[in-house]
């Protein structure tokens, strides 16, 4: 059922999108969607289950000829988020948000105190979330929201206004904790070394000989750095390089 109820680009359903790029993928089940004529899901995105998309407040709406929401190419939403359109919505290629996000473009208004909230007439302000971002489980982006390149949001943080290129937020309402610029590195600096990235020919037996190497060192008695030093220079030896492969060659 998950993969026969799962929505492609070859395989859209019933939804009927104003664009679905090639390889992306919304898992079964699907949470609400519609005004999908309105929205545009770039290349390679991941919608988890039970993801609302909506454009418009209601289905049915004529929203003119521009799209309302977009999605840039290799967007991840996690299982449960929701993303609400009612104005325009934009959120840059390769933004990875964890699960239950919610992103809004809509805010109830309570300017009457003598009417309820709930049926006084909504605000709307766009929102733009830059690329590269991730946004953490239970993150909440509010109306006029506007999020530089590659900014973290913490989980269970409340966003609104603007946040600048690389910077780290947290709290409700959400505050800049961190942000790194061109001078000065990251401001607070970093409390953890950077991880060591995987290089490319690493086999898998390789990586688990590495994670019993990590529980041995430090029953050593391995001083504190010792496992992610050790860890890069056993990845190094044990992966082909150009010269080591030359000469495995001749041999």
């Amino acid at each position: 059922m998950q993969e026969a109820g799962a929505v492609t680009g070859d395989r859209p359903g019933r939804l009927s999108f104003r664009r679905i790029g090639a390889g992306t993928r919304l898992a079964f089940p699907q949470g609400t969607v519609f005004g999908e004529p309105w929205i545009e899901l770039g290349e390679h995105c991941i919608i988890a289950e039970q993801v609302t998309l909506t454009a418009g407040m209601m289905p049915g709406l004529d929203l003119g000829p521009d799209p309302i929401l977009t999605l840039g190419d290799g967007v991840v939403l996690g299982r449960g988020s929701h993303v609400i359109a009612d104005t325009r919505v934009t959120i840059g290629s390769d933004t990875y948000c964890g699960p239950y996000v919610y992103i809004t473009s809509t805010n109830h208004s309570y300017d009457d105190p003598h009417e309820p909230v709930g049926k006084q007439w909504p605000r709307t302000d766009p929102v733009s979330i830059g690329p590269g971002c991730w946004l953490g489980t239970g993150a909440v982006i509010l109306p006029g929201a506007r999020l530089g390149r590659n900014v973290v949001v913490a989980a269970g943080a409340v966003v609104r206004g603007e946040v600048p290129d690389h910077s780290v937020v947290a709290g409700a309402p959400a505050r800049v904790v961190r942000r790194w610029d061109e001078a000065g590195g990251w401001q607070p600096p970093l409390r953890t070394p950077a991880p060591v990235p995987i290089p490319e020919g690493v086999t898998p037996e390789q990586l688990r000989a590495l994670a019993e190497l990590e529980k041995e060192l430090p029953q050593a008695g391995a001083r504190p750095g010792t496992v992610v030093g050790e860890r890069g220079r056993r990845l190094e030896a044990a992966t082909p390089g150009p010269d080591r492969a030359q000469s495995s060659k001749g041999r």
